[in-house]
């Protein structure tokens, strides 16, 4: 199991990306959280197997309107204690 921290940029605001990446989180068994920036990027921190993200990531992007310009990605430390996918605040 992985984690990643991403910060997806383009037309991502306002077209469903946050309702696309907790749909296709559930669907494979991700799980972290997703958020809006204020300079118009989503956040997202994402956990599971590389497969999986790579899905969900491919999942947002197949959504219409969704237009990613550029990702920000990092791993970071997996978090043990999570268990869902969710939008936070």
């Amino acid at each position: 199991m992985i984690r990643k921290s991403i910060t997806v940029y383009g037309y991502v605001q306002g077209v469903g990306f946050r309702y696309r990446a907790i749909n296709a989180a559930g669907l494979v068994g991700a799980t972290g959280w997703v958020r809006n920036n204020p300079d118009g990027s989503v956040s997202m921190e994402i956990q599971g197997s590389e497969e999986q993200i790579d899905k969900v990531m491919e999942l947002i992007a197949a959504g219409s309107y969704v237009e990613i310009e550029r990702l920000d990605v990092k791993r970071i430390e997996v978090d043990s204690d999570e268990r869902s996918f969710g939008v936070k605040d």
